[in-house]
């Protein structure tokens, strides 16, 4: 099943590139950079990974980011996600990045927008994969930090496809960034947003309506209202579902128990992602493996995950229809 796995052509649609940042690299770019970490191994970093919640994950990612300083650091990022990727059987990557993280650092969009788009280049030369950033803004920080963000990010936006909404959900709804993503849709790009994972079903419901996204990440939680599920469906609302980090931030309590069966059996166009998989202990060709070890899953659903995983990205009509060719000829 992993060599099926590995050669079914698929996307990614829902992977933090900070959230790659594996402890081995984090040390590394830590010691080149004169940044002092708060954990004096990679030991102690790995034991820190027992999230109890969203936030506890949010905490120690973002003191990892601080490792982050140069255009060497974040093209080497890059270059490792997509190379792990490519061996995943990734052809199309459309990778969340959060420049507020960043910035508020002192790092400069010139900095990281400079690493990631040659990691890109290099990445198609190499591998063929074809990859696209989506800017998210930090929901925890208050909209107009957002605005801010969107209008600093303009000069930089070669490769940008999307925005994005990410960070803690709860108490911080998708109303509040409409500025922003009006802002961002005026710029011509895209809209995604991070709802319905810790969230209540309201926040899918806003996202679309509001703030007027053309995908979902996560949405486990629509299964809670069956009026949401029925406009999902029926629009073919692309939900980007990441099964081990919804156990590893006890979403769920085990993969046993993930929702993504029932999402399958409604209609739900989903696909299978792996959010922060340097955290979360599993990169998506892991996650594809876990729902066939331990749901079951065959090559008829795996298949059918990858299809959706292309249907579902930002691809041109053609280009997915190539794709899509490649994966039947698989």
């Amino acid at each position: 099943m992993t060599d099926v796995i590995s050669r079914l052509p698929k996307a990614e649609l829902h992977v933090h590139i900070e959230g790659t940042l594996e402890p081995e690299m984090m040390f590394d770019m830590a010691r080149r950079n004169g940044v002092e970490l708060p954990f004096r191994s990679v030991e102690e970093v790995r034991a820190a990974y027992e999230f109890t919640d969203l936030q506890s994950f949010l905490d120690i990612y973002y003191q990892g980011a601080a490792a982050l300083q140069t255009p060497q650091d974040f093209y080497d990022l890059m270059t490792a996600y997509l190379d792990r990727a490519a061996t995943d059987g990734v052809r199309r990557a459309e990778i969340f990045f959060d420049p507020q993280t960043h910035t508020s650092r002192g790092i400069g969009f010139e900095v990281f927008m400079d690493g990631f788009r040659e990691a890109m280049a290099d990445a198609v030369r190499r591998h063929g994969i074809s990859a696209d950033l989506i800017l998210c803004f930090l929901r925890h920080l208050p909209a107009g930090d957002a605005v801010a963000t969107i209008r600093a990010a303009e000069p930089h936006l070669e490769g940008v496809i999307a925005v994005g909404l990410d960070s803690s959900e709860v108490g911080y709804p998708p109303e509040l960034f409409v500025e922003a993503y009006e802002i961002a849709r005026s710029f011509g790009l895209r809209a995604v947003a991070h709802a319905g994972e810790e969230g209540p079903p309201e926040y899918v419901w806003n996202a679309l309506d509001i703030l007027g996204v053309e995908r979902i990440d996560h949405g486990v939680r629509s299964l809670e209202d069956p009026d949401l599920v029925a406009r999902l469906v029926r629009d073919r609302v692309p939900l980007t579902v990441c099964p081990l980090s919804n156990v590893a931030l006890k979403v769920v309590d085990g993969l046993e128990d993930h929702p993504l069966p029932r999402m399958m059996e409604a209609g739900l166009l989903v696909s299978v992602n792996s959010d922060d998989p340097a955290y979360f202990g599993g990169y998506v060709g892991d996650n594809y493996r876990g729902l066939a070890d331990v749901l079951g899953f065959g090559e008829e659903e795996l298949t059918r995950l990858a299809r959706n995983s292309i249907e579902s990205s930002f691809l041109t009509a053609d280009r997915k229809a190539a794709l899509l060719a490649y994966l039947e000829r698989v």
